[in-house]
């Protein structure tokens, strides 16, 4: 810590000249940080609270998610709702698929099977 002198009470500090306050173009402090980001760092995502009202079942399962996990149940609650957005972004991408399928079939058996499947995923079973 000697590049600080001590500064006893009621004095001033005196600058402590540095190779840039003698015209030199680096000051001796230039080399301790490194830029790892060049520019502008990337913000994090600011979280929005929402507060949700679980069935009792449920929250029991989640609870017991969250001491497995030794996690919060907030985060269980986050973790099932992204992998839950996630499934549906592929049902929906499998939806579109088959929709192309049948759009170039021109076989009536697999056009059928298209449809029948196309139905399933829009009505259920």
């Amino acid at each position: 810590m000697g590049a600080h002198p001590r500064v006893r009470i009621g004095e001033r500090p005196r600058t402590v000249p540095t190779r840039r306050h003698a015209g030199l173009e680096r000051s001796p402090v230039d080399g301790w940080c490194n830029v790892v980001y060049p520019g502008v760092m990337p913000a994090r995502e600011k979280p929005i609270r929402q507060s949700v009202s679980l069935p009792s079942r449920v929250a029991r399962r989640v609870q017991a998610l969250a001491n497995a996990r030794r996690t919060s149940a907030s985060r269980v609650i986050v973790d099932l709702v992204e992998s839950g957005l996630e499934a549906k972004e592929r049902e929906k991408r499998h939806y579109l698929e088959l929709l192309e399928q049948l759009r170039e079939s021109d076989d009536p058996a697999e056009q059928k099977r298209l449809t029948e499947e196309l139905a399933r995923l829009t009505f259920g079973e």
